[in-house]
Formats: structure tokens, sequence, C-alpha cells
């Protein structure tokens, strides 16, 4: 595993649970839990962090607030006659299975009131808990449309550990994936973020496609690294620690701009689209979980 400071968690209620999203490929976000004891290197997080004046060095992730609440305020919004049951992402500011979910289980409360709402949600994360919810997930999936992904940029283990120092071993969230597959569940892998010069190179990224088909799963996509001030700072500030030979590199990569150039993220993103071609990544649930008719639904639920 990799080494994690133990945080301070901040136990107090939420007046909102979900929240607006915009320029997102979804619209609605939940995030039981602020801050992430994960503290990733390249986290994006760390931008809003530094938007909202708070810190975005390596205090970020020493101290969590807890949504005590959270729970209870989900299901009074998805009770409400204007919520027209959209796809909620879980997970998109936050990792909701990092080791406060052991202690206050906020995500699983969640799940399962979205459950009792037969809402459809997306789920991402970097740590193998989400297994523990397997049950949960499974009545949901009977419901509506569930998905988990995975974040697996590497398998290197110089890279997840420098980039990564909080987080469960890769190849623990890929056993994970294995158990909510072959209960059923839609899982798949997001190599996400792909880092230039350090884990984009073709066998490092055929190493995560080929393990990632080996557990089953159904899909597999992939984005490169999203530097924005507040992260910017401090990823490069681990870079010259780290890999001091590549700071000069991104540097002029990301000068003047967050992402990475078209022409250079187009060549990793064929990569990898050749790579699940030739792995054949694709559905292979032999019992895939699909939700039932309304009326099916609704005997479920008596």
């Amino acid at each position: 595993m990799g080494f994690a400071m133990k945080p301070e968690y901040r136990e107090e209620p939420c007046r909102s649970a979900l929240n607006r999203v915009t320029g997102m490929a979804f619209d609605w976000s939940l995030n039981p839990y602020m801050g992430c004891a994960h503290r990733c290197t390249f986290c994006y997080v760390r931008a809003f962090e530094r938007r909202a004046d708070r810190p975005s060095d390596d205090r970020y992730g020493t101290s969590l607030r807890v949504k005590i609440n959270v729970a209870e305020v989900l299901r009074a919004e998805l009770s409400r006659r204007t919520w027209k049951r959209d796809t909620v992402a879980i997970g998109a500011a936050t990792d909701p299975y990092q080791p406060a979910e052991a202690i206050y289980k906020l995500t699983r409360a969640c799940l399962i009131a979205l459950k009792d709402a037969r809402n459809p949600f997306g789920i991402i994360t970097r740590a193998p808990l989400v297994a523990r919810d397997v049950d949960v997930l499974v009545d949901a999936a009977r419901r509506a449309e569930v998905s988990v992904n995975f974040s697996i940029p590497t398998l290197d283990e110089r890279v997840w550990r420098a980039t990564e120092p909080g987080t469960p071993h890769p190849r623990r969230r890929l056993a994970a994936l294995k158990i909510l597959v072959d209960a059923g569940i839609k899982a798949g892998v997001g190599m996400a973020p792909l880092l230039p010069g350090i884990s984009d190179d073709p066998e490092q990224l055929a190493a995560v496609v080929r393990a990632a088909r080996d557990a089953g799963a159904t899909h597999l996509w992939a984005s490169t690294l999203y530097l924005k001030p507040g992260t910017r700072e401090h990823f490069l500030e681990h870079l010259a620690r780290d890999w001091p030979e590549q700071l000069p590199v991104y540097e002029q990569l990301y000068a003047g701009r967050a992402y990475l150039p078209r022409a250079r993220s187009e060549k990793i993103q064929e990569e990898v689209k050749r790579l699940r071609e030739r792995f054949r990544v694709r559905d292979r649930r032999p019992h895939a979980i699909r939700p039932e008719p309304e009326a099916e639904q609704m005997k479920l639920a008596m």
C-alpha cells in the first residue's frame, strides 16, 4: 500500500448533497466528503481548492470534512417533484471510498438512498473498499443504470508510489473490479491521468490494459494530465524531486496551457484505443445486471 498520513476528520452537516456541474460529461455530482486522504500529486481538485483560497499544497488531504447528514439531505433532494432522476456522478471531487468511508459509511448510505429512488449513478474511485458495497450495487443496478470506474493509470510501482502516496495498490483495485464484474455490475478502468514521459510508454499502457481485460473490465478509457494553478505548482514541485529530468519537458509541454498539446494527447489516446482493441476489452459479463422495467421495479420495492 501507499503511505498514508492519518488525517483530521471534521464532522460537519451539509445543506445540499447534489451539486450542479457544468463542462463535464455529467450534470450532477455527489461528494460525501470534502478533501481526500489519497493526496495524489496530480489531483485536479487542488485547482478548485486554490480558487477557494484553501490549501492546495502538501496540506491538502490532511483535514477532511465529513458531511455527517449527507444521506438524509440526498433523500430529500431525490424526492423533490422537480428532480428528473438525472445520472449522479459520485467521487468527482473526492474519493468516496477513501479511508474515512470505512469509518463513517456515508457513501454506502448515499448508494442506498439512490437505490431506493431508482436513480442512475456512476462511481469513480481508486479504492477497493467499493467491493464492500457489492450487495447495494447489485440491488441498485436492477432498478437503474449503475457503473463503477476504477482509476488505474499505471501498474508501475515507482510511478504509483510517487504520484499516489495515499492510495491502495492498483492490483487491489483490479481485484475489487473483478468482484463487481463477477456479481454482474458494469465496472471498468479509467487510465487517468496518464503522465507524458512517465506513465505513457507503450509497455506501461499495455500492462494496464491487459490487466484490466484479465480482471473483466467492461470498458476502459484514458485521459492525460490536466494542470491548472494549484495542481500545477504542487505537481511540478514533486516532479522536480522524483523526475528532475522531466521538469523542463513539462514546463515546455504545459507552457501557457492546462492541457497537453493536442498532437501529443491524440497520440496517447490512439495507442490506448489500439491496445483496447488488441486485448479485446469489452463487456463480457456472463450474468450482466440490467435495470428491470418500472413495473418489475415496483414489485421489487414491495
